[in-house]
C-alpha cells in the first residue's frame, strides 16, 4: 500500500481563522508556575484554622485530578476527530497547558502543606467516591472508541467550564477577602486559559452539530441535558463533603450552576438554571474581577505575566467564527 506524502502544516493557509485567533492567544497567554511566589503567602496560611486548610488542600487535590484527566485522556480523545493540521496543533497546545495546569498545584502543596499532608491529599482524590464519579464517567466517554465525538466535546467542556468551579470557589473567595493572593494567581492564570479551551471547543462542537440532521442533533441536545443533570446530582454530593464543615455549601452550588449554564453557553445551547451572576457571592465575583496583579518582572510574576500585551479574559472577550463559513465573527460565549 503506497504511503501518501506527508504535509507540512502551513500557517498562511488556514481553513478556520478561529484556529489561528486561538493558536495566537494561547500562547500570548503562556505562564508557568514557578514564576509565582507563592510563599508570600504563608502568612496568610498560618491565619487559617484546621478545617479551612483541609478545604483549600483537598479542593486543590480535586483539581490536579481533573486537570490530569484532561492532559491525558481528554486532549488525546479530541485530537482523533481533528479536521485540519491547525487544529491538532491547538489541541497540542491546550493538552500541554493543561499539564502545566495539574503541576502547579503541585507547587502550592510544596509551600503550604507538609510532606505527610500532601501524601493525604494525593490519597484522597485517588480514592474520594464523588470525585472519582465525575472523573470515571468523563474518562469512560474519551476511552470508548465507538463514543460520538460530539459528546466527548461536551464532556470536555462541561469539566472546563463547569465541573472545575466547585475547586475555583475556594481562592476566588480568599482572593476577594485579600487573601492567599499568590495561590489565587495561579487559580486565576489557569481560569483564564480555560475561558480559552472552553470557548474553543465549544465552537468546534457547534460546527460538528451543524453538519447533523435535526433529529440527531435533538439526539444529541438530550443526552448533554440529561449528563449535565447526572454530573450535577454528584457535584452537589461532592461540594457537601468539601464544604459543609466550613459553611460555604450554598453559596459553591450557586456558584457552579452559574458555571454549568456558562458550558452550556459555550455549546450553543440556552441556560439551564435560573442563577446568574448577581446570585453568586460577591466576594467571589470580586476575586474573578480582581485586576492584573503588578509584580516586578525580574522578581516575581502574577497574571500579568505575558509574552507581547495579553490581558486577562472576558466573557465577550471572544468572537466566534460562525460554523457556516469559519470566516464571519458571531459573539459567543
Amino acid at each position: 500500500m503506497a504511503i501518501e506524502n506527508y504535509k507540512a502544516i502551513n500557517w498562511n493557509r488556514v481553513s478556520d481563522m478561529i484556529d489561528k485567533a486561538t493558536w495566537e492567544k494561547l500562547t500570548e497567554q503562556f505562564w508557568l508556575d514557578t514564576r509565582i511566589p507563592v510563599s508570600n503567602d504563608m502568612d496568610d496560611w498560618r491565619e487559617l484554622d484546621d478545617d479551612h486548610r483541609w478545604v483549600v488542600g483537598h479542593v486543590f487535590g480535586g483539581l490536579t485530578l481533573l486537570d490530569t484527566l484532561q492532559s491525558e485522556a481528554g486532549l488525546t480523545a479530541l485530537k482523533e476527530d481533528v479536521k485540519t493540521q491547525h487544529e491538532t496543533a491547538v489541541l497540542n497546545n491546550i493538552q500541554f497547558m493543561e499539564s502545566v495546569h495539574a503541576k502547579s498545584y503541585s507547587t502550592i502543596f510544596s509551600t503550604l502543606n507538609t510532606p505527610d499532608e500532601i501524601e493525604e491529599i494525593f490519597h484522597w482524590s485517588d480514592t474520594e467516591e464523588y470525585l472519582q464519579n465525575k472523573a470515571i464517567k468523563i474518562e469512560n466517554l474519551y476511552l470508548d472508541p465507538n463514543e460520538d465525538p460530539l459528546k466527548k466535546k461536551i464532556a470536555n467542556v462541561f469539566l472546563e467550564t463547569f465541573l472545575f468551579y466547585s475547586g475555583f470557589y475556594t481562592p476566588l473567595y480568599y482572593l476577594g477577602h485579600n487573601k492567599l493572593n499568590n495561590v489565587a494567581e495561579i487559580i486565576k492564570l489557569i481560569l483564564r486559559d480555560e475561558s480559552v479551551h472552553g470557548t474553543y471547543i465549544g465552537y468546534k462542537f457547534q460546527v460538528g452539530m451543524k453538519q447533523l440532521s435535526t433529529k440527531r442533533q435533538q439526539e444529541i441536545k438530550d443526552w448533554m441535558y440529561d449528563f449535565l443533570y447526572e454530573l450535577y446530582d454528584n457535584e452537589e454530593k461532592y461540594t457537601q463533603l468539601l464544604y459543609n464543615q466550613v459553611g460555604w455549601t450554598d453559596d459553591v452550588l450557586t456558584f457552579i450552576r452559574y458555571n454549568a449554564n456558562k458550558a452550556l453557553m459555550n455549546l450553543g445551547q440556552d441556560p439551564l438554571f435560573p442563577d446568574t451572576d448577581e446570585d453568586v457571592n460577591p466576594v467571589v465575583m470580586n476575586g474573578i474581577s480582581t485586576t492584573t496583579s503588578n509584580h516586578d518582572f525580574f522578581s516575581q510574576v502574577g497574571n500579568g505575566y505575558r509574552l507581547g500585551a495579553v490581558e486577562a479574559m472576558a466573557d465577550s472577550d471572544y468572537h466566534v467564527a460562525s460554523p457556516n463559513d469559519g470566516k464571519n465573527a458571531d459573539d459567543k460565549e
